[in-house]
C-alpha cells in the first residue's frame, strides 16, 4: 500500500501568545505543492520500523505508527514503513509532519478503522501541521494548526522552493520569537482570520501581501543570516512574492496569474548556479 506525502507552505504565518500545553496560537494558510515524499508499507516480520535513508534520529513516522496503536488498540502484524525522502528536511516544508500523516493515514487503513475522529485526535497530537496533512489542499488554520476551515484549491499558482543546504530547529525558532518579542494577541488573530478567509473563500490564488506576513522570519533570519540573500534572489528572479517557508530556512517564491509556470521554471532554472538546486512545484 502507497501514499504520497506532500509538502505544504504557509501563505501567512501570524504567530500569538505561548499556550499551556507550550505550543503557540496561530493564524496560517497551509498550501499543499506537489513536491511529495513517497511511503509504502508493508506486514513485517516483527514489530513497527521505518526505513528512511537519509533521515538520522526519531522520526514521527515511527511515532504515528506507535500512537495509532496505543489510541485504536489495534493488535494486527508488525508493519514495514518505507519512506522515500525528495523533500528537504528541517526546512519548514512540513515534510517530517506529512510523512507522519500519511504514516497514519496508511496504517489506519491497515487496521481497517473507520472511526475518523480516533485519527483526527491521533493527528493533533502527533503534531501541528499534521491534521491538515491527512487531507492536502488549502486549509485555514487556527489553534496550533489543529482547528481546520477548508478553503478552495488555487487554479494556477505556482511555488519556487530554495532549500538553504542546512535545517533549522523549529522549536529553536520560537524560541527566538519570543526572546524577540514576537506575537500577536489572540483577539488581532480572530479579526485577521476573518480577512483571509474573505479574501480566499472565492478562490484566489493569493491574498493580498500584507496578508502573507510570516512572523517568524525576523527569527529565522537572526538564526541564519543566510536568510535574507535568499530572499533577495528569489526577489530579484521575479516572484510575486517572497517569503520564509514556515520556521525556515527554505525560501520560496510565489508565482501566479500570466505564464506564471513558465516563470516559475525559468526561475528555478536561473538558480540552480551549482549551488542548492532550486526545486519547483504546483500548489495543489
Amino acid at each position: 500500500m502507497r501514499r504520497s506525502a506532500p509538502a505544504k507552505i504557509n501563505l501567512g504565518l501570524a504567530v500569538g501568545p505561548r499556550r499551556e500545553d507550550g505550543r503557540h496560537e496561530l493564524l496560517t494558510v497551509m498550501q499543499a505543492i506537489t513536491l511529495c515524499d513517497e511511503l509504502e508499507i508493508s506486514d513485517a516480520d516483527g514489530a513497527d520500523s521505518v526505513v528512511c535513508p537519509g533521515v538520522e534520529g526519531e522520526n514521527l513516522a515511527a511515532r504515528a505508527l506507535s500512537l495509532f496503536r496505543e489510541r485504536s488498540g489495534w493488535d494486527g502484524p508488525g508493519q514495514l514503513l518505507r519512506i522515500d525522502k525528495h523533500i528537504p528536511v528541517a526546512a519548514g516544508l512540513g515534510g517530517g509532519s506529512s510523512d507522519a500523516a500519511a504514516s497514519l493515514a496508511l496504517i489506519a487503513a491497515r487496521a481497517g478503522t473507520e472511526d475518523e475522529t480516533l485519527v483526527r485526535e491521533v493527528a493533533t497530537d502527533l503534531g501541528a501541521d499534521v491534521p491538515a496533512l491527512l487531507s492536502p489542499g488549502r486549509w485555514l488554520a487556527r489553534g496550533a494548526g489543529e482547528k481546520l476551515r477548508a478553503l478552495p484549491s488555487p487554479v494556477g499558482l505556482w511555488v519556487l522552493v530554495l532549500p538553504a543546504g542546512h535545517g533549522l530547529s523549529t522549536a529553536a525558532v520560537y524560541d527566538r520569537a519570543d526572546s524577540l518579542g514576537i506575537g500577536r494577541a489572540s483577539s488581532e488573530l480572530d479579526a485577521l482570520a476573518r480577512k483571509v478567509h474573505d479574501e480566499l473563500a472565492g478562490g484566489t490564488d493569493l491574498p493580498p501581501a500584507d496578508l502573507m506576513r510570516n512572523d517568524l522570519e525576523a527569527a529565522a533570519i537572526s538564526l541564519a543570516p543566510s536568510i535574507a540573500r535568499s530572499l533577495e534572489r528569489v526577489r530579484a528572479i521575479g516572484a510575486d512574492h517572497a517569503m520564509v517557508a514556515g520556521s525556515g530556512p527554505t525560501v520560496v517564491g510565489l508565482f501566479a496569474g500570466v505564464a506564471a509556470r513558465q516563470r516559475c521554471a525559468a526561475a528555478a532554472r536561473a538558480l540552480n548556479d551549482g549551488g542548492n538546486p532550486a526545486l519547483w512545484a504546483q500548489a495543489m
